[in-house]
């Protein structure tokens, strides 16, 4: 009998000693590698050196940034992937990348790259992008630095999430996500203002299983831009504005591009955007397609173009002439859709020749115009038919 008591106590002290390895994350402060917290120091490098520890060290794991000021010198390279499921949590702190672009040998501030079961929370990401911005000639096909650093680069980053994370000033785009499936961004705060040059507040492509919830953007071009080989994904409960809007493309200009398919939009509140929503595609363009796209519940507020699909999308009229867009747009709702347009063409529909849109549903939709101008807003049809339910102000494609 006693054989066997200590064999039970000896396999509950196994077990006891799992438990306690399995709920005892594993914290890497950053001070410990020699982050000072002054705001002018470089604590990049003791960053960095915190993420390859708890990235493999035995999960779960997690890498602590305390409330504090950090300036980190590019790049910052958190690259994965890791032992088991890994936190960064900056709750409290203050991250600033170095104004001046000479600092920058790479197109991204910081990249996280090959990492599943990440979990991102609080901090804010100063891209410190003022600087920047005069240098940034890409708006008028100019030769300057273009593109610019993005200040948060997420590459094949799965299974995760981002949660009351601010991204400020960036310098060019401020997250991009490329590959990121099942990944969830919650409370997430994007600012710049009105007159910074491409910043974008989070641009998604080649992903699928994407979810965007409770967040305020407030930036220069794209609140949300929607890339090729994005699949099922849900944007939920967004303030936008000032930007340009939720943006689908531009699409068609390269060969082989992924289909965009299953996009929903749901309770977002456009104010004093360029656009709310539009699909741009190239003229003379490789086949692709666009479908089963969702918007619901929107509030439009003094948007320049509420609604807008441009297939012939041209910036600086730099296209060749040609053959019309071979991107096909199909399987359209836009349901419950009110407020003001700040021109008179408050719902455009510039459909491909040579791929018409096809199944574009339009329901119970009031979108006024109070401007200089004076007179009702108006609608712009070329290659659609939409099927009209219950009342459309304006008018859809009028015959």
């Amino acid at each position: 009998m006693d054989t066997e008591n200590s064999i039970r106590q000896a396999i509950r002290c196994l077990f006891l000693i799992a438990f306690i390895s399995r709920n005892h994350a594993a914290v890497v402060n950053i001070k410990t590698k020699g982050a000072k917290g002054d705001g002018i120091s470089d604590d990049g490098k003791a960053i960095v050196s915190a993420w390859k520890e708890a990235c493999g060290g035995p999960a779960p794991s997690s890498l602590l940034i305390p409330p504090g000021t950090y300036k980190a010198f590019p790049p910052i390279d958190l690259i994965g992937p890791c032992k088991g499921p890994i936190t960064i949590n900056a709750t409290g702190a203050t991250v600033k990348a170095p104004p001046e672009l000479e600092k920058f040998t790479t197109t991204y501030w910081i990249a996280i790259r090959n990492v599943s079961k990440l979990t991102m929370i609080g901090g804010t990401y100063d891209g410190q992008g003022q600087q920047a911005w005069k240098k940034n000639l890409c708006p008028d096909g100019g030769t300057g630095s273009c593109p610019l650093p993005v200040s948060l680069q997420f590459t094949y980053v799965t299974n995760s999430s981002l949660e009351h994370v601010t991204s400020a000033d960036s310098k060019f785009f401020h997250m991009s996500l490329v590959g990121c499936d099942n990944t969830r961004l919650d409370h997430v705060t994007i600012k710049a203002p009105a007159n910074s040059v491409n910043t974008d507040g989070i641009q998604i492509g080649l992903l699928s299983g994407f979810n965007i919830t409770n967040s305020i953007m407030t930036t220069n071009d794209d609140c949300i831009s929607i890339g090729q080989g994005s699949k099922n994904v849900n944007i939920k409960n967004i303030m936008c504005g000032p930007g340009d809007g939720i943006g689908i493309g531009s699409l068609g200009r390269h060969a082989n591009e992924k289909p965009v398919q299953g996009i929903w939009i749901k309770n977002v509140t456009f104010t004093g955007t360029e656009h709310g929503f539009r699909i741009k595609t190239w003229p003379t363009s490789f086949p692709g397609s666009v479908s089963d796209l969702h918007y619901e519940d929107i509030i439009m507020k003094n948007a320049t173009y509420p609604i807008f699909i441009d297939q012939n999308y041209c910036p600086m009229n730099n296209c060749k002439n040609g053959t019309a867009s071979k991107v096909k747009i199909s399987n359209v709702s836009l349901r419950n859709i009110k407020g003001t347009s700040a021109t008179k063409v408050a719902l455009k529909f510039d459909c491909s020749a040579g791929a018409p849109c096809e199944n574009v549903n339009l329901n119970d939709i009031n979108l006024t115009y109070k401007g200089p101008e004076g007179g009702p807003a108006t609608s712009q049809c070329a290659n659609i038919k939409p099927k009209v339910i219950g009342q459309v102000v304006p008018p859809a494609c009028p015959h």
